[in-house]
């Protein structure tokens, strides 16, 4: 048998036919093929947080925790303070609050943070002690975990803190549209009954000068023509809205007699 010489195989030899349209077809969805599936930006970013906690042991085996699960520590406060200043600079996705912290608590600097919108905070407790429990939820904090630090306790917390705050924002975004729209209408609402008093205001005036025209062609023999001229000039001669100036011809001369009907 003799060999077959693979390198002289074309297309058209082994019965395959393809248009130059049908190539470029081919190569560009293996091209489509060879590229990764792109991922949401959002979804693809690396989580940051702010770790606040005054003792440096737990703090450190916190930081490495969160590090090890793919999170990305943009600042550690071993105070309150500190952790509010790190929080404003760094806007993070989550922030781990110790309860029991030097020159500001954990639970007056999750009010601070939680009043400016910057951040969920999940608070870091020795203890579930209730009354600590209220005082957190009162300041804003999202959730709480207590020590010693687990896994399976502190990552959940930190994922339903970041979720609620995302629906709260969500949330508030969504009320502060719905009070631009009513504010805009409110607005137009203002607009057009400006419009309409106007429109009223002229009709009445209207409906003076009319009075007021009838009583010139009664009183002095004015044409219809004539009175209004007349009315028109005096208002521009002497700077008087002719709706006062019809109104001074009508208290001055009564209405116009009515007409009367032959038998």
């Amino acid at each position: 048998m003799v060999a077959r010489d693979k390198t002289s195989e074309t297309p058209e030899s082994l019965g395959v036919v393809l248009t130059d349209d049908e190539l470029k077809a081919a190569a560009q969805a293996s091209d489509a093929a060879a590229e990764p599936e792109e991922v949401p930006a959002d979804e693809n970013r690396q989580r940051t947080v702010v770790v606040a906690e005054d003792e440096s042991v737990n703090r450190m085996d916190l930081v490495a925790m969160l590090e090890d699960n793919g999170y990305k520590v943009v600042g550690e406060a071993a105070n309150g303070e500190e952790a509010v200043e790190l929080t404003r600079k760094f806007r993070p996705d989550v922030v781990c609050m110790d309860v029991k912290m030097p020159r500001m608590d954990g639970i007056a600097a999750a009010g601070v943070i939680c009043d400016e919108n910057i951040a969920p905070v999940v608070m870091l407790t020795a203890f579930s002690q209730p009354d600590l429990v209220r005082q957190a939820t009162g300041a804003g904090a999202m959730a709480y975990v207590t020590k010693p630090y687990e896994e399976s306790k502190l990552l959940p917390a930190l994922e339903v803190a970041m979720g609620r705050f995302a629906e709260i924002n969500d949330l508030l975004d969504t009320v502060e549209r719905g009070e631009n729209k009513l504010k805009s209408a409110q607005e137009e609402l203002k607009k057009m009954e400006a419009q309409l008093k106007k429109a009223e205001d002229t009709l009445e005036e209207r409906k003076l000068v009319d009075r007021a025209k009838g009583l010139l062609m009664d009183k002095a023999d004015f044409s219809e023509q004539g009175a209004f001229r007349w009315i028109q000039k005096t208002s521009m001669d002497q700077r008087i809205p002719k709706k006062r100036l019809a109104m001074a011809i009508i208290a001055k001369y009564g209405d116009p007699k009515p007409e009367s009907n032959d038998d």
